[in-house]
């Protein structure tokens, strides 16, 4: 077993049948990335895209990930993050290593969560159309790993419906490529006009495409952006109703936790009641981005919590 903080193993029960939880690898992002974390955005986007195996400066490598959801948290289910192997998408022999890995542990592989690949709501539609098939390889790569999706971002510029109908676009083009290969195309919000429910709501009903979907994050609804600083926020709750319907996955996002084990920023048990309520039974990801508990600690934190939770709704919902 790797030497990360505690285990909390959990066996099989009935339990569990209410919804099971993954892991995405983004909580491990401090311990992946190392030093590189402190690189400014512009210096860190050239190293991506010239040389991204330098960023990988921590103590964690991306390819123990699966090892270290089941050996340290008994979590037999994990959700990649692209940019810890930028360049190896199309590496075969590296992929099957990944795949070996997590086979190995009895691990799932369920999604890749892609950035760094361009806006697929780009208003230049040359430069959309390369952004769409920057991602035909990560659909690829999914699909090999075995995986049910790939997430991606529903970047933009413009007014309200122009971006509705620009990121359609991309994103109808991705679905057609991802639905031959039997890899859903799944957006989170995630910043911008992507955390506003209502907006991301227009965007798949106008695809309206089977194998497009959504990622509710429990908290990223903030409607800034890196480039537009600003202090607005959507109303989380109602956020998550709104995407609920076309959810393919679920991102359990938190950051701080009070001396209850409850998270301080978002109502746990309330968000998990309104993903239930939508008839959702599939993974709930644990996403833990906080600064206060280590990275290990606060995964431990949130998978605490949503096994509390868990244990608390099975009557209700089982």
């Amino acid at each position: 077993m790797l030497g990360f903080g505690l285990s909390s193993l959990t066996g099989c029960s009935k339990k569990q049948q209410l919804f099971k939880i993954s892991l995405a690898e983004w909580s491990l992002h401090k311990s992946i990335y190392g030093k590189s974390n402190k690189l400014s955005s512009s210096e860190w986007s050239r190293l991506l895209s010239t040389d991204p195996s330098s960023l990988l400066q921590g103590d964690v490598n991306h390819l123990d990930f699966a090892i270290i959801a089941r050996q340290n948290f008994g979590l037999d289910a994990v959700e990649y993050v692209n940019t810890f192997f930028f360049d190896k998408a199309t590496n075969t022999d590296y992929l099957n290593e990944m795949k070996m890995i997590a086979d190995g542990e009895g691990v799932k592989s369920l999604l890749i969560m892609c950035d760094s690949e361009g806006a697929l709501g780009d208003p230049d539609k040359a430069t959309r159309k390369k952004a769409v098939e920057n991602h035909y390889k990560w659909v690829d790569a999914a699909s090999y790993l075995g995986c049910h999706s790939i997430r991606v971002n529903a970047q933009s510029e413009g007014e309200f419906d122009e971006q509705i109908r620009l990121v359609a676009a991309g994103l109808s083009r991705l679905t057609e490529y991802g639905a031959q290969n039997n890899i859903n195309i799944i957006i989170e919000n995630h910043g911008g006009l992507s955390s506003n429910g209502k907006w991301l709501s227009n965007v798949m009903e106008m695809v309206d495409h089977p194998r497009c979907g959504t990622l509710p994050d429990f908290g990223n609804f903030y409607l800034g952006t890196w480039e537009n600083k600003g202090d607005e926020w959507y109303d989380r709750y109602l956020g998550m109703k709104e995407l609920m319907p076309y959810a393919k996955a679920v991102s359990a996002k938190s950051h701080n936790f009070n001396p209850d084990g409850t998270e301080k920023e978002t109502d746990y048990l309330r968000m998990t009641k309104i993903v239930l309520d939508a008839g959702y039974r599939g993974y709930i990801g644990i996403e833990y981005e906080g600064s206060v508990l280590s990275e290990m600690d606060g995964i431990l934190a949130t998978k605490n919590l949503l096994e509390k939770i868990r244990d608390e709704l099975t009557d209700l919902y089982v």
